[in-house]
């Protein structure tokens, strides 16, 4: 059993015995109260009827206990005694005084109240506190505040990761070579008077392989590795982050030389605000941090590693030099890079002969090493659920359709005229594709619906692009609302089926006017995410201005698109008909039916 697995087995006894004590203190609580009332119910004398009584002269005895509003009295011909609650005892007594003065023998008993008789009373008032108490220690426990980050230190859980388990990263490893060398010998940085960086930030997209690359670090130094995500500092109660901060670095020091790493540091380390509430926690947790990372010592060989998805969320005083000293991109994988990711996923997998890795990595232009991952991991699903003996190259392409557009989805039935409205729909886009110079080729056409999508157009993408051209994404408008102009075009109608293609063009003709500077009549100036008063800056009404820019991109590439199917309307009708028949054309076919007359 691990450190891990003993901690978690720890809290689960915690709070098994947290909440017997609580069910017994309910239950004792709950019992008295009900033999008191039980008991009081069956022997209690309305006060109107014990004033009766009184004045009757069928009280023989009195029986009270000081400070308490509740009697007993013994009634002439009853066996047992009555209990009675007596809103005004001095009243009460004042009655019972001049009965005994007018000659009524009433025996008068007055007794001290016990200390026992007060238990179930006492236990029953301070149950709720006992509950609070109990509630407050167990979250305090279960919040783990004594035991901060994930350690690998010893032989059995130190990090076996080494730099050549990471693919697709060739220059990022060799800037990261220098941090090993750190660790491993900081000596012979300090004797030339070079202060060891105390900071790396990496950032990327998700799935880029930063949480990797820093295990891989501590694999290649041969230092513990501490790691803890930046969402666990995030507390209920005020000042905890702060103390998991202190806490994570107490334990650092202890076991320099060593690697701090904390992922979605984004979490903890956003710009600081004058807020109250959860921002000032958020505020006094990376006020603690920024002192931890400033309170490191030359002796003491720390480095902390850092990530995130969103560094332009991060406070400045975090990315000064002395925090974070370095930052590193860690980028999408290019093609040798995919090669290199797929490689590493396929060790363990039975892949065909056939099966060609390098084609894959072409097709798969701006995947990510976990998405890489993740095909392979389907395709050995896939495979394993069609009983194939080895991985195919079809389980491989259907592994990239699941993940990138959804399900197939055999059993859906429509009918046909929403199929044929999906033909015609899908056969705009790639009719109008083929006739646009900077669009890809199309891999293949389906009406099989897939996820959420009645069909389908794929593309080719066997190509890194680093920038995007003017005239690409004005094209890529056009190819966006192909389907939408087949449907007005052969139909004489629209549908919704067009939707999530017009909301793609919106962002981008968005982004071309606001973020890119490709509006002729505004100009090259960066609009987006400036706030309303920053926008005014450049003249009245530019909010309009920059609507009617966006719009104008849409309905060129709109009208683009209609011009170019009515000129191919026999290509259109030819792809949209063999769809009907076959309902999935492939790249060969898709040529083919280009070339006949």
């Amino acid at each position: 059993m691990n450190n891990k697995e003993k901690k978690e087995k720890q809290k689960m006894i915690l709070l098994g015995i947290l909440t017997v004590v609580l069910v017994i203190a309910i239950f004792i609580g709950v019992y008295f109260l009900l033999q008191e009332k039980n008991k009081e119910e069956e022997n209690t004398i309305p006060y109107t009827d014990l004033i009766k009584e009184l004045s009757y002269g069928n009280i023989e005895k009195v029986e009270m206990k000081t400070g308490s509003s509740t009697v007993k009295v013994k009634i002439k011909n009853e066996e047992e005694e009555k209990t009675a609650i007596v809103p005004e005892i001095e009243s009460f007594m004042d009655l019972v005084q001049t009965k005994v003065a007018e000659g009524n023998e009433i025996e008068l008993i007055q007794k001290p109240r016990s200390a026992a008789s007060q238990i179930p009373g006492f236990i029953i008032s301070f149950l709720p506190t006992a509950i609070m108490v109990a509630l407050f220690i167990m979250i305090f426990k279960m919040q783990g505040l004594g035991e901060k980050g994930q350690v690998y230190d010893d032989t059995e859980r130190k990090t076996k990761i080494k730099f050549d388990d990471v693919a697709g990263l060739d220059e990022e490893k060799e800037e990261m070579v220098e941090i090993v060398d750190f660790l491993k010998r900081p000596e012979k940085y300090t004797k030339m008077g070079a202060r060891v960086p105390k900071g790396v930030l990496l950032y990327g997209k998700p799935g880029t392989g930063k949480t990797l690359i820093a295990k891989a670090i501590a694999g290649e130094a041969d230092v513990p590795f501490i790691s803890m995500s930046g969402s666990e500092f995030i507390e209920m109660f005020a000042g905890l982050g702060a103390s998991r901060v202190r806490k994570l670095f107490e334990k650092a020091r202890k076991l320099a030389p060593c690697i701090v790493f904390i992922d979605e540091i984004d979490a903890i380390g956003s710009r600081r605000t004058s807020n109250s509430g959860a921002e000032t926690e958020n505020n006094q947790t990376l006020n603690q941090l920024l002192v931890e990372m400033d309170g490191f010592g030359s002796e003491e060989t720390i480095i902390v590693l850092a990530a995130t998805n969103r560094p332009e969320m991060l406070d400045k005083a975090l990315l000064r030099p002395g925090r974070f000293d370095r930052r590193i991109t860690i980028p999408v994988p290019d093609l040798k890079g995919r090669l290199d990711i797929l490689k590493i996923h396929s060790k363990d997998k039975k892949i065909s002969e056939d099966v060609n890795l390098e084609s894959i990595a072409e097709d798969t232009a701006g995947f990510t090493g976990a998405e890489l991952e993740n095909i392979l991991n389907e395709a050995a699903i896939i495979a394993t659920k069609h009983k194939h003996e080895d991985i195919e190259n079809i389980d491989i392409e259907d592994a990239v359709k699941k993940v990138t557009v959804g399900l197939e989805k055999h059993t859906r039935k429509y009918s046909d005229k929403d199929k044929k409205l999906t033909a015609y729909h899908e056969a705009g886009h790639a009719v109008v594709s083929r006739y646009l110079p900077t669009q890809t080729n199309v891999k293949e056409i389906s009406i099989i619906p897939r996820g959420v999508a009645g069909g389908y157009t794929m593309y080719k993408s066997d190509e890194d692009k680093y920038y995007i051209s003017k005239t690409e994404m004005q094209e890529k408008l056009i190819a966006l609302l192909g389907g939408r102009a087949a449907e007005k075009l052969v139909l004489d109608d629209i549908s919704t089926g067009a939707s999530n293609d017009i909301e793609v063009a919106t962002e981008i003709a968005r982004d071309m006017v606001t973020k890119y500077g490709m509006s002729d009549n505004l100009g090259p100036i960066d609009f987006q995410g400036k706030e309303p008063y920053e926008i005014q800056m450049f003249g009245e009404n530019i909010g309009d201005k920059i609507g009617l820019e966006v719009k104008n991109l849409i309905d060129t590439a709109y009208r683009d698109a209609q011009t170019l199917l009515q000129q191919h309307r026999d290509k259109l009708d030819l792809i949209a008909q063999t769809l009907l028949e076959k309902e999935k054309i492939n790249e060969e076919e898709f040529e083919k039916l280009f070339k006949q007359n």
